[in-house]
């Protein structure tokens, strides 16, 4: 086990309050400091999780050599920016989710990571829990047949929150919910992906607010993913075989998983280990792969992070959802120059390589 590490907080929201009070609990780390926009915000989730430094502001922690691992929880927006100065100033980065708001943003800072030999991952928590090894081991071992059809849904009703309907903010379903969808049918059925297709009902300010995606691969497997910003789900995952089903509980945080025979009879549901908050994982992952001198985790490697985001690139320009600085920079979708290159893109096949209901502020 690696000596006792340092973790620092960037943002002061839900979710970032979540993590200081997982890292709190956890051996062989501690939450060493945070940094906000608002210095007073700092200090106050400071006092309130016993963390040692409030920092005046993000600059300033980012120059603390004391640091092994800064954690961003800042808008979806802030990422790239975020990060960048993170990286640029020799820091270990796992940031939430979604990565960054496109693929252009997260190749640079990809690249930049190798060339300054720095650790950068993303925040998507439930590739990291030991759930997904036995949902995994229950689906290859042949017990409903040879799967067939998935369904995934993730829904909440938390359109009313400023941030995900402000395009500034790079707000929308997608970038919030859709990821975690994309990324179950990632883990379960893989990427040999032929066509996706897929249906998108806007907000009155231009982002998306509910969606639903068809997910067709080559050997002839379905996912439909469904999600909304307007409503509650069941939150479910389904797998569907010849032999029977197998449901899995809450696939943005597994809670349990259950088979059912070819009569549709439940088997004993699985539950998910005792665990802190779930966020533990990632940070374990984060910091032995640190450790070892890597620079990704094999959990989320940044194959995968790409390969989703320019899924969502591409859901994005066919709804014609564009962020405004996108439009400003031409970051997405400048460099799709014929359907062709839109369709690989979908696919994954380019050569190049919420969480629950997060309110997130910084």
């Amino acid at each position: 086990m690696f000596k006792q590490k340092r973790i620092g907080i960037m943002g002061t929201g839900k979710i970032a309050k979540i993590m200081a009070g997982t890292i709190k609990k956890m051996k062989n780390v501690k939450c060493y400091g945070v940094a906000s926009r608002s210095e007073e915000r700092a200090r106050e989730f400071a006092n309130e999780y016993g963390i040692k430094i409030a920092y005046t502001s993000y600059e300033e922690m980012v120059l603390d050599s004391k640091i092994d691992l800064i954690y961003i929880a800042t808008p979806n927006s802030e990422h790239y920016a975020n990060m960048k100065l993170c990286i640029e100033n020799g820091k270990n980065v796992l940031c939430e989710k979604p990565f960054t708001v496109n693929t252009n943003q997260a190749e640079e800072l990809f690249a930049l990571a190798n060339e300054k030999g720095v650790f950068v991952a993303e925040a998507m928590w439930i590739r990291y829990m030991p759930m997904l090894t036995t949902i995994k081991g229950i689906l290859s071992s042949g017990i409903i047949g040879e799967p067939t059809m998935l369904t995934a849904n993730l829904c909440y009703n938390v359109s009313y929150k400023q941030r995900l309907t402000d395009p500034e903010l790079a707000g929308g379903a997608l970038l919030d919910l859709g990821v975690y969808t994309l990324n179950f049918a990632a883990m379960m059925f893989g990427k040999d992906i032929e066509k996706i297709d897929s249906s998108c009902i806007l907000t009155e300010t231009g982002v998306d607010e509910s969606e639903s995606i068809t997910i067709i691969y080559k050997d002839d497997r379905m996912a439909v993913l469904n999600c909304t910003m307007k409503g509650l789900s069941d939150r479910r995952g389904v797998i569907y075989g010849p032999k029977g089903f197998i449901e899995i509980e809450n696939i943005n945080n597994f809670e349990s998983v259950t088979v059912y025979d070819m009569n549709r009879k439940p088997g004993k549901p699985i539950k998910a280990p005792k665990q802190i908050t779930g966020y533990e994982y990632e940070i374990d992952s984060c910091l032995e792969a640190i450790e070892k001198g890597q620079q990704e985790c094999w959990e989320m490697p940044h194959e995968e992070t790409i390969r989703i985001l320019k899924q969502m690139d591409s859901l994005r320009l066919q709804w014609g959802v564009v962020y405004p600085f996108e439009k400003e920079t031409h970051d997405m979708n400048s460099e799709i120059k014929n359907e062709k290159e839109k369709i690989e893109i979908l696919t994954g096949e380019v050569e190049d390589t919420i969480r629950e209901d997060t309110d997130i502020q910084a």
